[in-house]
């Protein structure tokens, strides 16, 4: 899941598991969020508004997330 690590003055810092990290940054990078991974193994997001960080989580749980997280997490969704 998403685990916020903290933030500096160049985004906040990530904590995600290192087989998923490649394909959530490709996928931030598709929908135009400034991201990066620096050699410490992190990814770095910058996230400037409310939009940009539901792309990050959703993306994140596209990514992370069991059939039955997202199955629970839509039916959640409909009930709103």
């Amino acid at each position: 899941m998403l685990r916020p690590r903290g933030s500096d003055a160049d985004g906040e810092i990530v904590q995600i598991a290192y087989s998923d990290r490649w394909r959530i940054y490709q996928r931030l990078r598709e929908l135009k969020i400034k991201c990066w991974c620096p050699a410490d193994g992190s990814l770095r997001v910058q996230v400037n508004n409310c939009l940009t960080a539901i792309l990050l989580r959703s993306t994140v749980l596209q990514f992370t997330a069991s059939r039955q997280e997202l199955i629970d997490w839509l039916e959640r969704c409909w009930q709103l």
